[in-house]
């Protein structure tokens, strides 16, 4: 079974900017969908950013041009560039995989069926 690791969370101020990384163990990234989801205390789990097997890109519209999610083959990771943080984007992050070949990828929960623990996001002043 495929196993996720998320890392690279923490607090950073409006404006600042970090990078998530999902490293699988177990399979090889490079054949699945991988995509990261968020929630935030309250609200509901909802889809950020995916990326196909052939490296198409989708992303939540609240997220366009701030985020950008990539993936390594050969150091089995895919990573969460998050630029311009808002207090809005504050969550739990979470990378999850699939087989499933989608084109465009998806970003609700379902057909997503290997998942990190997650890490935790803080953007406060």
């Amino acid at each position: 079974q495929l196993r996720l690791v998320e890392s690279g969370g923490g607090a950073v101020q409006p404006g600042g900017s970090l990078r998530l990384s999902c490293v699988g163990s177990g399979f090889g990234l490079d054949y699945y969908t991988i995509a990261w989801f968020r929630q935030a205390p309250g609200k509901e789990r909802e889809g950020v950013a995916c990326i196909s097997l052939g490296d198409d890109t989708n992303y939540a519209d609240s997220v366009k041009g701030r985020f950008t999610i990539s993936r390594e083959n050969a150091k089995n990771t895919a990573y969460l560039q998050m630029n311009s943080l808002k207090p809005e984007d504050t969550g739990v992050y979470s990378c999850s995989a699939t087989t499933a070949v989608l084109n465009p990828c998806k970003l609700i929960r379902f057909p997503y069926n290997d998942w990190g623990q997650g890490t935790q996001v803080t953007v406060s002043s």
